[in-house]
C-alpha cells in the first residue's frame, strides 16, 4: 500500500499549473482552512504575473523561479497536476527523475488516465485522477475522483477532504470517469445553455433583460435546491408541478415533440466519446514522445 504522510491540513501541497481549476481548489483550501497558505505553493511555466496575482490573493507561496519550482516539487507531498491537456506528458517526463516514490500526484487533467501518468512516471507512482468542475469556483463543485491500484487510506482521504473543499467528491471507477465528464464535467454548460435559451424566449416575449435574467436564474436555483432539499426524484417533482392540460403540460410536451430528451442523451454521449478521444490523443502523444 502507498502511503502519503500526513493528513491534508499538514501536507506540502504544490500546484504544477495555476489556471482556472488550481485557483477554484486554492480558494477552496484556504478559505475553509482544510490547508494553511504557507503549506501551498503555485508555479507555471511562464506568467510571473499570474503566481503574483494568486499570492497576493490567497497568501499562498508563488515559485516563480526555476530554483523555488524544483524546490517545490522536490519537498511537496502532494503534486497537483494542473497544466493545460497539450503539456501534460512533457511536464511528466520531465518530472519523473525527480520524484519520490510516496509523493501523490493528482491529476485534474481530463483524459489524462493513470496508466498513461505511471507509465510516463513510475509504474508504483501513487496517483488519483480527478474530474472536477467550475463550479469548484464558488465551492459547489461536483468532482469524481478514481484511485490507482493500492493507494493506502490515508491518501485517499487527503484527496477527499482536498475537493470536498470545493464541493462534493464522488469515487467512481476509473472507466466511468468518462460518464462523470458528461454529466458533471460538463455539465455546467448544458445549464447555462438552457438558462440562455430561457433569457432569451422571455425577451422575445416582451421581458426586460433584466427581468428575465433574474427570473431564470431564480428558477434554475430553486430547481435544484428543491431536489437537494426535499431528496426527491427531478420526475416526481416536475410531475408535482405539471397539472393536466396545464401550461407547464403543454410545454413539456412541446419539449419532448422537438426531442429535447433524446437530444440531451447523444450530447452528452458525444462529450463522454469525446473524453475518451482527448486522452487516447494524451497517451499516443506519451508514447512518441
Amino acid at each position: 500500500m502507498h502511503e502519503t504522510t500526513g493528513t491534508l491540513a499538514h501536507s506540502k501541497i504544490c500546484f504544477y499549473g495555476a489556471g482556472s481549476m488550481a485557483e477554484a481548489i486554492v480558494r477552496g483550501l484556504v478559505d475553509t482552512g482544510a490547508a494553511p497558505a504557507g503549506n501551498i505553493t503555485v508555479f507555471n511555466r511562464s506568467n510571473a504575473g499570474r503566481l503574483a496575482e494568486l499570492r497576493a490573493r490567497y497568501g499562498v507561496l508563488a515559485a516563480d523561479s526555476e530554483a523555488a519550482r524544483q524546490d517545490a516539487l522536490l519537498t511537496a507531498d502532494v503534486i497537483v497536476l494542473a497544466m493545460k491537456p497539450k503539456d501534460a506528458a512533457s511536464a511528466l517526463e520531465a518530472l519523473a527523475p525527480a520524484l519520490r516514490a510516496e509523493q501523490l500526484l493528482v491529476s485534474v487533467i481530463a483524459g489524462l488516465s493513470i496508466d498513461t501518468i505511471r507509465g510516463l512516471t513510475s509504474e508504483k507512482q501513487p496517483v488519483v485522477r480527478t474530474m472536477p468542475n467550475t463550479s469548484s469556483s464558488i465551492g459547489l463543485g461536483a468532482t469524481g475522483i478514481s484511485f490507482s491500484e493500492g493507494l493506502g487510506d490515508d491518501a485517499q482521504r487527503l484527496a477527499l477532504d482536498m475537493f470536498g473543499a470545493v464541493g462534493i467528491a464522488q469515487v467512481v471507477e476509473e472507466r466511468l470517469l468518462e460518464a462523470v465528464t458528461a454529466v458533471s464535467g460538463s455539465g455546467p454548460a448544458y445549464i447555462y445553455f438552457v438558462m440562455e435559451a430561457m433569457i432569451a424566449s422571455g425577451v422575445a416575449q416582451g421581458l426586460t433583460p433584466e427581468a428575465a435574467r433574474e427570473l431564470t436564474v431564480q428558477t434554475v436555483r430553486g430547481a435544484a435546491d428543491m431536489v437537494r432539499l426535499t431528496g426527491e426524484q427531478p420526475s416526481e417533482l416536475r410531475r408535482k408541478v405539471t397539472s393536466p392540460n396545464g401550461t407547464t403540460q403543454a410545454a413539456i410536451e412541446t419539449l419532448q415533440r422537438h426531442g429535447v430528451d433524446e437530444a440531451f442523451e447523444a450530447a452528452m454521449r458525444r462529450c463522454a466519446e469525446r473524453a475518451g478521444e482527448l486522452g487516447r490523443a494524451i497517451a499516443e502523444e506519451a508514447l512518441q514522445g
